[in-house]
């Protein structure tokens, strides 16, 4: 699956339009959940059948207003949510289980259209919305060419709102395949915060800090939304403000870890990284901020997604003791955070930390992969559309003419 998006132009009255299509979408997904909570729904045909009863209340007259396919694909949403609430408990996953909690009101949302209540135009330039609502016509800005899809390959609209507007989002069935000459490279990742990756030739990518650089803005604009009163106009232009700022921050550090990911792709032909649990190394309160901004799970979720695309295998490994044990001799030699030589008391091996690191990641992923037989898949995650969660850049006209919203 692939997913495009554009950015939609529109009026004011349009835009509050997609903000009712959007609140009843939370509305229905909230009234499924309540619903299985009492008992009534038990199963995802019963969540389906229970989206006609909310449209069939007269005391929810706006239920019916949206798309009877979009009040499925939220139901979707909400049993979705139980499921995996289910997984977890028949797994024993310790910890939290992710009881499903209802959704509030935030800028970020979405709601989500099947293959009605929608309609693009013959130049694929304008899309119109024919539900109850009645957004009427959007333009679409963006560089994404639908052009080279049937309107039968597209299976879902998503309209998500951002805090600098209203954004669709195709869904297109088309598997993306490219190809690539073999490099005779094969490489192991060790993930740093002093430099984003150090690899196994011994090559080291900076680490960007794309929150750090732009932390004083941040930090203004967060004074400044605090200096407001409740409720009122100039509270919620500052919250526009700052939530714009960490969105250009997000978008930055997402298109870095994208590019760079395709880059260490394209040039090898094994790439091996450690499976390192993001979530529990944020529970170090004087990391927690350099690990989030570094976006090592986005990385990696990028690296998997291209090495599915250009058909190269992307092994995880477990992490421990890579740092501690020596590449040439294998020995143990213990060391702190701040040792940043490794020097092999054994047989004499001197290297950079996250070197020596690099070097014994890539060996335990050979030995993984020659002793798995008939191993089939790669071991990754999932496939992750390349435009799931990446804005598209515009083009040099749209940056002109294009209005901003609220």
């Amino acid at each position: 699956m692939l997913i495009y998006e554009a950015k939609l132009e529109g009026t004011d009255d349009q835009y509050k339009a997609l903000d009712g299509a959007i609140r009843t979408g939370r509305f229905v997904r909230n009234s499924i959940i309540r619903a299985w909570l009492d008992g009534l729904v038990k199963s995802r045909n019963d969540a389906y059948k229970y989206c006609k009863v909310l449209a069939d209340n007269p005391q929810f007259p706006w239920a019916s207003w949206l798309n009877s396919q979009a009040r499925q694909a939220h139901a979707e949403r909400a049993w979705a949510s139980i499921e995996r609430f289910y997984r977890n408990c028949k797994a024993q996953v310790k910890g939290k289980k992710g009881f499903p909690q209802f959704k509030k009101h935030q800028v970020r949302a979405s709601v989500e259209y099947k293959v009605s209540g929608w309609k693009l135009s013959d130049d694929r330039r304008y899309v119109e919305f024919t539900d109850g609502f009645k957004a009427g016509v959007f333009k679409l800005w963006g560089t994404r060419n639908l052009h080279c899809y049937q309107l039968e390959q597209i299976k879902r609209l998503r309209v998500v709102r951002r805090y600098d507007g209203y954004y669709a989002q195709f869904l297109i069935d088309r598997k993306r395949e490219e190809n690539k000459e073999l490099t005779l490279r094969q490489v192991g990742l060790d993930m740093g915060l002093s430099h984003f990756l150090t690899d196994s030739f011994g090559e080291k990518v900076e680490n960007p800090r794309f929150f750090q650089k732009d932390e004083r803005k941040i930090k203004r604009l967060q004074r400044r939304l605090s200096k407001t009163q409740k409720g009122s106009k100039n509270r919620a232009k500052a919250r526009n403000k700052l939530g714009r700022a960490h969105l250009k921050v997000s978008r930055r550090r997402n298109d870095w870890v994208c590019k760079l990911a395709q880059r260490v792709i394209k040039s090898n032909d094994l790439v091996a990284i450690e499976n390192l649990n993001v979530r529990n190394m944020v529970k170090n309160h004087c990391l927690a901020r350099s690990i989030s901004d570094a976006a090592w799970y986005r990385f990696r979720e990028w690296l998997e997604y291209f090495g599915v695309v250009y058909g190269i295998p992307v092994i995880a490994v477990n992490p421990s003791y890579t740092t501690q044990d020596c590449s040439k001799c294998g020995a143990t030699v213990v060391k702190t955070l701040s040792s940043r030589t490794h020097k092999c008391p054994h047989c004499g091996f001197v290297a950079d930390r996250d070197f020596n690191a690099a070097l014994n990641i890539l060996k335990s992923a050979l030995r993984e992969w020659a002793n798995t037989v008939g191993r089939t898949e790669f071991q990754v995650s999932g496939e992750i559309p390349l435009c799931l969660d990446a804005e598209t850049q515009l083009s040099k006209g749209t940056r002109r003419k294009r209005k901003s919203s609220q």
